[in-house]
């Protein structure tokens, strides 16, 4: 799938780089990723008068470390897929799922098997402690 979930073990809340460092630095990297998507949605691709900047993290399940892999401008649509977790919170889950659907060329019972497998990995994923490595920001510095 083009679009995919992407929920965060619990003990990894609240850990985002935004938060993490200071502003100005912070700037700087979602500004390069803004540059690299040409005004596009690094997911679906649409056109975009405000993009927001999106970690992406990769696990190792057997040591328990969750790694920057990339960060990316997306669209809001798509950021509210990828959190679905925060979206359904926030009352928009149905929006959320159509454009999973639009995206994907996914029917209903695919967004709810997609989502079922996303939330069974996020509470095997947080049933553990993790730790951050963000080695990777240098290359987007």
């Amino acid at each position: 799938m083009k679009l995919e979930f992407e929920l965060v073990p619990d003990s990894c809340w609240y850990i985002n780089l935004r938060s993490a460092l200071p502003g100005e630095v912070w700037d700087a990297v979602r500004k390069k990723a803004y540059a690299r998507a040409g005004g596009r949605c690094m997911i679906c691709g649409a056109l975009s008068p405000r993009l927001e900047a999106h970690e992406r993290w990769e696990y190792d399940d057997e040591k328990g470390i969750q790694k920057l892999k990339d960060i990316v401008a997306i669209c809001r649509p798509c950021h509210e897929v990828v959190h679905i977790g925060r979206t359904q919170l926030m009352g928009r889950e149905r929006e959320a799922s159509e454009h999973y659907m639009k995206v994907n060329g996914a029917s209903y019972a695919e967004y709810r098997k997609a989502l079922g497998e996303a939330n069974a990995l996020h509470r095997e994923r947080s049933a553990r402690e993790w730790q951050t490595d963000i080695s990777a920001l240098k290359d987007f510095l």
